[in-house]
Order: structure tokens, then sequence, then C-alpha cells
């Protein structure tokens, strides 16, 4: 059985990083990417993170396609309740102009950030109630089929650049469905509801323009080492670093022992966040295959997006390395 597999890439900047260095650490993950078969690398919009810089998530994605030859590139995803959908359709028409062919465009529904940070985008709370109509707006632009008369996204490819509907919710997969447009969940983070998402989406299906037939692209978390042991070993680090950071909220200067994390994440209170990582890849190469293929067929997925997570640019590069090899291996 074969898979599509792709990367989502967070740019994390990790302890005594540079934003800078972190994009060159994304260029070089895609090129490892395009290297052994994957179809696809995706950025996600995060605002006021510290450790994050994908925040002009349409820059990133064509800084890292000016360094890459044929993998496609896009974001996975683009809030739109924090933008005009005119203005993405200008930006994500100037990728798709310069990398024809190469562009992909998903989009979610979350703010992806706390309230003074959507105050700060100039959004307010009823901007997500206008998501539907936001997407069919945004895609009139790309499509050429304005519904805005006499305003048209400029440039604009001659190819559109295709939409997806990212998800955590049976929201996302219901309106993905109902304009006949790929479904994307965010299962590497938010797993609860992804078999019912998916099943949601797949019954209530409608063709369309872009996609005739429904696909699913699931999330999972991969850390595939030369052993079982090394790779159990960068997951333990990875998964306590991020634990930390969700506690300080991105201070670096708080401090927690490893035991203090391991006890926080075995309470009551820590069971959610333990639990938001529940789909994780963990060991060899075969394990991995092994693992991913499974998850697919059990989500009910046509592609796998793999989040390597592991501390090292070095590891975290070999995961993506012998995770591609393995899983387009003829």
């Amino acid at each position: 059985m074969a898979i599509a597999i792709s990367i989502l890439d967070l740019a994390p900047i990790g302890g005594g990083q540079t934003a800078r260095e972190s994009f060159e650490v994304s260029v070089e993950l895609a090129r490892a990417a395009e290297r052994t078969g994957y179809v696809r690398v995706w950025y996600a919009e995060h605002h006021n993170m510290p450790v994050i810089a994908s925040s002009a998530t349409s820059v990133v994605i064509g800084y890292v396609a000016a360094h890459t030859e044929r993998i496609r590139l896009g974001a996975g995803g683009i809030m739109l309740p924090n933008h005009s959908p005119l203005v993405i359709a200008e930006q994500f028409g100037t990728l798709g102009t310069l990398y024809p062919g190469r562009i992909d465009l998903g989009l979610g529904r979350a703010p992806g950030s706390d309230q003074n940070t959507m105050l700060a985008l100039r959004r307010d709370n009823s901007s997500a109630d206008t998501f539907p109509q936001d997407v069919l707006e945004l895609s009139g632009y790309l499509t050429g089929h304005s519904r805005i008369p006499g305003v048209e996204a400029v440039p604009r490819p001659v190819e559109p650049v295709p939409l997806y509907i990212l998800g955590s919710s049976l929201f996302g997969a219901q309106l993905a469905a109902q304009l006949g447009l790929p479904y994307a969940f965010a299962s590497h983070f938010a797993p609860d509801a992804l078999h019912q998402a998916v099943d949601v989406y797949r019954s209530a299906f409608r063709p369309s323009e872009q996609l005739a037939a429904p696909y699913v692209i699931a999330g999972v978390n991969v850390f595939a080492a030369d052993s079982y042991e090394t790779a159990e070993d960068q997951r333990v680090r990875a998964y306590r670093s991020r634990t930390r950071s969700f506690i300080t909220r991105g201070n670096r200067g708080a401090n927690f022992t490893d035991a203090e994390i391991d006890e926080f994440l075995a309470s009551p209170a820590g069971l959610g966040l333990a639990n938001m990582t529940k789909y994780t890849a963990v060991g060899t190469p075969v394990e991995v295959r092994e693992y991913l293929l499974k998850f697919a067929a059990e989500a009910g997925a046509d592609e796998v997006i793999t989040a390597h997570h592991a501390s090292s640019v070095a590891d975290r590069v070999r995961s993506v390395e012998l995770t591609g090899e393995i899983m387009n291996a003829s």
C-alpha cells in the first residue's frame, strides 16, 4: 500500500537560534523533503509566539520556493479571519505566478493567536462568523470569478492556486464537503474528532470544479531515527520542551526540571496536553512506515502530513529523510 506524505513545518526558533537561522533550517528541511519524495511542505500562520517564525506565512513560502525546485509549498494554513480575502488572493496569486504549479493555500477559521493579538491584527470576535463567505470570496478572486463587482486580484496565475480547508472539528469537514474542497484535519495536535470529521466529510462531499472526489489529509507527529531507542529519546526530550513552552508561554527564562514536567504530564491537569500528541510515530524507518500506513488506513486519509519535532536540526532533517525514503521506496 502506498500513501502520499507531506510535511508541516512550524519554523520553530530553537534555543540560542535566530529567526533567520530558523528560515535556513526550513529551506534545509524542504530540500530534504524534495530529495526523498514528499508531495508538499506547508507552513502555519501563528502570531505573537516567540518560538515560531512563520507569522508572515506567504513570505516564508516565497523564500523557501526560491531555494527549492519542484516540491509543492503552501499554507497549512492561513487563518482567514485575520485577513481580507482580497489581500490573501493577491499574495498567493503572486506566489502562484512566480512558482506555477507549486503553491497550495490551506485555510483555517481559528485566529491562531490570543485575544490581545487578535485585536492587534485589527480583527474582532465576529471575524470567524463569515469564514464560509470569505472562502467563497477568496475562491472567486483566484479563479477569475470575482464576487465583488469591478474588483479583481492581480496577479492571477493561469493555473488557479488550489484551496484546502483545515480543521479540527465537524465545522471544517462540513464546509469542505459542501464546497467540494480537500480537507486537512489537524490530528497532530487535536486528535479527538478525527474519525467522525472524516466520515462527515466523505459522506457529504459534493464534487466541484477543483475536486471530483473527496481528498483527506491527516496530521501525524514523527520521530524517525536509526534505532527505536534514539527516536524515543528524541520524542521524550521534544515533548518535554513543548510542555515547558505551553506552561511558560514561550518564556525561556522559566525553569522546570524534567521530573517536574513528567509529573505534570501524568497528572489530571496534564493529560489533556499529553493527549494532543496521541498520534505520534516513533522508531526506525520500518516502524514509522508501519505506523503511518496503519494510521492512514484507520483515519481514511489519502495523505498524511507529518510534523517532525526532534529538538536538534540534524535529527529533524534525518527524521524527514528516513521517513521519505522508506515511504517512497519502490
